[in-house]
């Protein structure tokens, strides 16, 4: 039984907040949410009311500054988490972030190097796209199964963003997301586990439909987030990357990862966490059914809470959410200058 009930503070409640994080804190044992601060005060009481959290604060400095809390849990969107993160390590909290990690490197890296100056436990929202199968995928590659990597081919194209009459969403707010774009970072973070690290890239960058009506003021606003990215990469490994996102495809089929190395192929259909592979002198792509003890499911809050009591290590950690928020704006400044961009970025 845990000897001190762990206290936490929620600065942001947002959809993942209330639909995860919240139901399933609520089922560790030794853990309390006791205070929650929103944007809006009424969302806040409404969040308070629906998971019996007992305090609600207009102001997230006040939430930091609680002598009692142990954790910040921060659910804000992109812009807010950098000012959070520092006030709540400078205060002495552990903290939980929401992705994407920053708006940009240099926040990330500020993230980054405060969280290296504290004891203290940092943790970032993992994506749930390739979870299932991953611990599967990455025993397939430590294996062998592809060889030599030549190319890594990602796909994501949706429909989100498609009608031209729909108002601005956050996503498309450069002063709220920073160089997020669509699910940029999530895969980046996928494959940077899979395949490693990038060298470089190359980027044609497309806003499709360059003005929306901004909900709150309900006045045009000029879209700056690409509607469409197509991405050359060049990886550490020597593999060549092509990856195409977007968020005006309709009638797209599944998100799909896929590897091409000198003895195999391996095939990732998100939507369904479907694999199929094939080696050398087979015949055609074969289903491969992921084994049950390499099965990884939404465990999250369960993982950072035991990182907070019993030292176990998170992922991923503040040192990949950097790594991701550098490739996605090195693909940012490819996009506007037309160059090619190393990495490492100089800040």
């Amino acid at each position: 039984m845990p000897s001190k009930t762990l206290k936490i503070g929620i600065i942001g409640a947002g959809n993942i907040v209330r639909q995860r994080h919240l139901p399933n804190l609520k089922k560790i044992e030794g853990v309390e949410v006791v205070v929650v601060s929103n944007r809006r005060r009424e969302t806040a009481e409404k969040v308070a009311r629906d998971f019996n959290i007992p305090r609600v604060m207009d102001n997230w400095q006040e939430v930091v500054r609680m002598p009692e809390l142990d954790i910040i849990w921060i659910g804000t969107t992109p812009y807010m988490h950098e000012p959070i993160t520092l006030a709540a390590l400078e205060a002495g909290k552990h903290v939980f972030c929401q992705a994407r990690m920053a708006m940009n490197y240099q926040q990330a890296k500020n993230m980054y190097q405060k969280s290296r100056q504290t004891d203290r436990v940092t943790m970032l929202c993992p994506p749930p796209h390739g979870m299932k199968g991953d611990r599967f995928i990455r025993k397939l590659i430590s294996e062998g199964f592809l060889g030599r990597l030549y190319h890594v081919r990602l796909t994501s194209l949706s429909a989100q963003f498609a009608d031209p009459d729909q108002p601005v969403h956050w996503r498309q707010e450069i002063e709220v997301s920073g160089y997020n774009v669509l699910a940029l970072g999530i895969y980046n973070e996928v494959l940077n586990r899979w395949v490693g690290y990038t060298r470089s890239v190359q980027a044609n960058n497309k806003v499709f439909i360059p003005t929306r009506i901004h909900p709150e003021t309900g006045k045009p606003y000029t879209i700056r987030i690409p509607d469409s990215v197509t991405i050359l990469a060049e990886l550490e490994n020597g593999a060549q990357g092509v990856y195409h996102l977007s968020g005006v495809a309709r009638f797209a089929p599944s998100d799909t990862i896929e590897l091409y190395g000198s003895e195999g192929t391996l095939v990732y259909h998100i939507q369904g966490d479907t694999i199929l592979g094939a080696r050398k002198g087979d015949k055609e792509l074969k289903t491969m059914d992921i084994p049950k003890e390499l099965e990884k499911s939404w465990t999250v809050e369960q993982d950072f809470i035991d990182a907070v009591r019993e030292g176990k290590p998170v992922s991923p950690d503040f040192y990949e959410g950097l790594r991701y928020m550098e490739f996605v704006e090195a693909v940012a400044r490819a996009g506007e200058t037309g160059q090619r961009i190393t990495l490492p970025l100089e800040s």
